[in-house]
């Protein structure tokens, strides 16, 4: 049976004072997104897809696409490269499943940096890591949430994309692959089949689509699946977790469970991947029997 999921339209808003931010959204931790934040950015009008080819065409970019978790992968490791201008190039004409997943253009193209200005939204941003992420038309993102349980901003360029979310508070009812960051690469959450995932009828969530210039704010740990509707990019910035909880989480996720989970890939190979799918399954049946 293919059905919507239970999701709530996130607030949208064309500008907001930095209070009303704080008190509204990050003390909350609920998501918005800003219509006209970053108009005032040479970014807004300057970065599309010509400008990047231009600006960063001889630079080799790591590419990744749809397919599943493999053993022999390392953590984020790319599943292709190819000059920043032929991608684009690949971009414009024809769909895709390549996309380009935190590209830190501090390091790859310093002279980006001109173009944006690090937002004061009362949050400390963490100025080395402004990522930028590519996709074609109908790519998109495993579901996830990120390793450091960052508050995110995101700034979209160049296109449309479809943006689904889900707090912490969700996780028994997402099929969560269990020693990771990721749900059951199998699952479709822009239609998902209510059969075969029982769960995802409980889970409650949020939608947005962006378009050129608008903002995302994603709080600490939240869940995200990004469709990219036609061909574009957006670049994030973070702040560290605040809340206490999320943070020992987040250094938890970065010295403990990443390193267990690359051990156990090189001891068991694919049965560690094979067991841990199973038990997404397993765990969140037994989470929805109890609740339900």
């Amino acid at each position: 049976m293919i059905m919507s999921l239970n999701l709530t339209q996130i607030d949208v808003v064309d500008s907001i004072t930095k209070d009303d931010f704080v008190e509204c959204y990050f003390k909350p931790q609920k998501p918005l997104v800003i219509k006209s934040f970053i108009n005032d950015w040479p970014a807004f009008s300057k970065w599309n897809l010509d400008y990047m080819s231009d600006i960063a065409g001889d630079k080799i970019v790591p590419l990744y696409d749809d397919r599943p978790v493999d053993y022999k992968d390392g953590f984020n490791e790319p599943h292709a490269q190819m000059k920043m201008s032929a991608y684009i190039e690949l971009l414009k004409k024809e769909p895709t499943k390549f996309r380009i997943f935190l590209w830190n253009i501090l390091k790859e193209v310093p002279e980006l940096q001109k173009d944006f200005y690090y937002p004061d939204f009362g949050l400390r941003l963490m100025k080395g890591l402004p990522m930028l992420f590519f996709g074609g038309s109908d790519s998109y993102t495993f579901m996830h949430y990120d390793i450091d349980l960052a508050n995110i901003f995101h700034f979209h360029f160049h296109g449309k994309k479809q943006c689904i979310l889900f707090d912490q508070k969700q996780n028994d009812y997402l099929y969560k692959i269990p020693h990771s960051l990721i749900t059951r690469e199998d699952i479709d959450f822009s239609s998902p089949d209510f059969d075969k995932w029982p769960a995802l009828k409980k889970a409650k969530g949020y939608i947005a689509n962006l378009e050129h210039g608008y903002t995302l704010y994603m709080p600490e740990g939240y869940w995200h699946y990004m469709r990219y509707i036609t061909p574009g990019f957006s670049m994030s910035l973070r702040a560290i977790a605040r809340n206490p909880k999320n943070l020992s989480k987040a250094i938890y996720n970065i010295f403990v469970m990443r390193n267990y989970d690359n051990l156990m890939r090189k001891l068991k190979g694919q049965k560690w991947i094979d067991w841990k799918n199973e038990q997404a399954i397993i765990r969140t049946h037994k989470a929805l029997s109890i609740k339900v």
